[in-house]
Order: structure tokens, then C-alpha cells, then sequence
């Protein structure tokens, strides 16, 4: 049972013990912390509620589109920007940062370098001598160890401090820069447009009704202190 409803219950409660126990002032207590827990509930509750004739109810789904521009702008601005981008690619500290392209080097098919290797050997002087001991068919065997050892030496090379280099100055340059920004905003958009005005309310509703149920907690607290002066200050 969450706090909304139960501040709401025990405001109304002590409401109706004061009128029917003839309480004045446990009365006027409880009509005050109703008063403010419901209020505020009910403001709560048109955060994400269309409320028939009461005018900026529903402001979240009626403002869903600007929610999303504003996210884009967010991770644009925020995030994605030029400075940033230069400052991941150098590793947040000065230098180049190194990246490590050992996981995309295994899932290299290096089976085609291999065959235009063979058909150069072939095409060259060595053809000749090649096809006396069997042809591109003598070389099959060695097609595992050349693949393994040139994964080896590739991944070697991209770890190199000039090969970094000359890869950070390559994404440095201004086209390819606002190239990247392009492609980012294009992700952004496609996730973006998979979001739907109920699924927005969702997931802003799980962030802070936790939080703004406290809301109607205070405003039945404050509602009661309020009530209870009143009802003193009227006794004198």
C-alpha cells in the first residue's frame, strides 16, 4: 500500500471521527490534511493523467515530443560534442588513447588474404617452381599458421603508438568528425522513435512517484499543522 493512499485514507478518517465523535478539533484537522494530501495528489496525478476539463492536465504524454528533443539535445550538447569526442579519442589525459581492436581482429576472415597470396606466388617467377611440387595445393597446409600469425601482427601494428596516431588524426579531421556526430544523431533518432507516449509515462513514472509520494505525505502533515492552528486560534 503506498503513502499517497494511505496519508489520503488516515486524513479522511480523522475527518469523519471528528464529525461523527463531534471533535471540533480533530475535525478541522483532518478536513485540513485532506484537503492538502489530495491536492497534491491529485497534482501528481495530472502529471501523467489527462483529466476531463481541467486545463495542463496530462502535461507528460501532451509534451512527449518535446521530451524527446529535449534527450537528443541532452546527448548531443552534453555529450557528444566535438571537445568530447577529441577527448575520448585521446584517452582523457593528453595522450593518444589505445585502442584495443584485438576482439574485431579475431572475427577478421583472413582465409582471402591467404588465397590472394597464393595466386600471387603463382602468377610471379615462382609459379613454375610451385607447380613442380604440387601447385597452390602445397601451400594449403600452411594456410592455419599464416592466418594465426597475421592476426598476431596485425593486432601487433594496432597497438603501436604510430599507428594510434595516425588513426586519432584521422578521426580528428572535421568531416569525419561531423561525420560521426551525424551517424550518433541518427542512432539517437531511431531509439528515440521506438519510444512511445506510454512508454515515456512509464518510465518517468518509475523514477519519481517513489519520491513524489512524499509529496502528499507533507501536504497531509503540513494540512493537519495548519488545521490545528486554525482550530485553536478560533477557540480564542
Amino acid at each position: 500500500m503506498n503513502k499517497s493512499f494511505m496519508t489520503n485514507i488516515i486524513a479522511l478518517l480523522a475527518t469523519l471521527a471528528g464529525y461523527f465523535f463531534e471533535q471540533p478539533l480533530l475535525f478541522t484537522i483532518g478536513l485540513f490534511a485532506l484537503s492538502g494530501a489530495f491536492t497534491n495528489w491529485i497534482a501528481i496525478h495530472m502529471l501523467f493523467e489527462k483529466v476531463p476539463f481541467l486545463y495542463g492536465s496530462g502535461v507528460i504524454p501532451a509534451r512527449f515530443e518535446d521530451f524527446k528533443k529535449a534527450i537528443k539535445e541532452l546527448m548531443m550538447e552534453q555529450f557528444f560534442t566535438e571537445e568530447n569526442i577529441d577527448r575520448f579519442l585521446s584517452g582523457g589525459s593528453g595522450g593518444v588513447a589505445s585502442l584495443d581492436l584485438s576482439p574485431v581482429i579475431e572475427k577478421i576472415d583472413l582465409n582471402p588474404a591467404f588465397d590472394d597470396l597464393v595466386d600471387v606466388i603463382e602468377k610471379s617467377s615462382f609459379g613454375g617452381m610451385l607447380a613442380m611440387v604440387g601447385g597452390s595445393e602445397a601451400l594449403q597446409p600452411l594456410r592455419q599458421p599464416f592466418i594465426e600469425k597475421m592476426k598476431v601482427t596485425v593486432g601487433k601494428i594496432s597497438q603501436s603508438e604510430e599507428f594510434n596516431n595516425i588513426l586519432k588524426d584521422e578521426l580528428e579531421q572535421p568531416s569525419v568528425m561531423a561525420d560521426m556526430r551525424e551517424k550518433v544523431s541518427e542512432i539517437i533518432d531511431q531509439r528515440l522513435n521506438e519510444l512511445t507516449p506510454q512508454l515515456v509515462k512509464e518510465i518517468i513514472q518509475a523514477m519519481i512517484r517513489k519520491h513524489l509520494g512524499w509529496l502528499v505525505v507533507w501536504g497531509g502533515i503540513f494540512g493537519g499543522v495548519i488545521g490545528f492552528i486554525a482550530a485553536v486560534t478560533n477557540n480564542f
